[in-house]
């Protein structure tokens, strides 16, 4: 998958169409349908680009503005690609004070994108998070689910190499 900073492109299979025009011919006429075709969707993509948004709209007749709306009102939705390698940043109290704001600095310096984004090759992606229920081990970020712990930002290019 190719992802940049702006301008993701899109890229779409024939295959994930259909997947998408299928589940929603399935759910559209279920009262309540919006969210579970739009999570069917970013089960089929990976995230909910405007391409895959329009689909929804223009298979539902529900206007995109809405679609939107619910897209960026909850957090379940990504509205760009995640990376092979999710990158994620507590800054819950606990770990903010401990020093993961100067970590999550850190990664936006090596990684050259921000919250949200995702490198250019598609390897990193880089968001937030507050609170993994790791308190005792703040500060903390997470690479794909695995926890690192009692950080430093001097140990954040150790950890990237490992992915490298």
């Amino acid at each position: 998958m190719t992802c940049i900073k702006q301008g993701v492109p899109f890229q779409g299979t024939a295959e994930q169409e259909a997947a998408l025009k299928e589940a929603i011919f399935l759910l559209k006429d279920a009262k309540g349908s919006l969210m579970p075709i739009m999570q069917k969707a970013q089960e089929i993509y990976g995230y909910l680009p405007i391409e895959v948004q329009t689909m929804i709209s223009d298979e539902t007749d529900i206007p995109l503005e809405k679609i939107y709306g619910v897209a960026t009102f909850y957090s379940q939705f990504a509205l760009q690609p995640k990376g092979k390698y999710q990158v994620s940043v507590c800054l819950g109290t606990a770990c903010y004070v401990k020093g993961s704001g100067d970590i999550f600095h850190k990664l936006e310096d090596l990684l050259g994108i921000t919250n949200g984004e995702c490198t250019p090759d598609g390897k990193f992606s880089l968001d937030s998070c507050r609170c993994v229920g790791a308190c005792g081990l703040a500060p903390v970020l997470m690479v794909n689910g695995e926890v690192y712990g009692r950080l430093a930002a001097d140990d954040v290019p150790d950890i990237l190499a490992k992915y490298e």
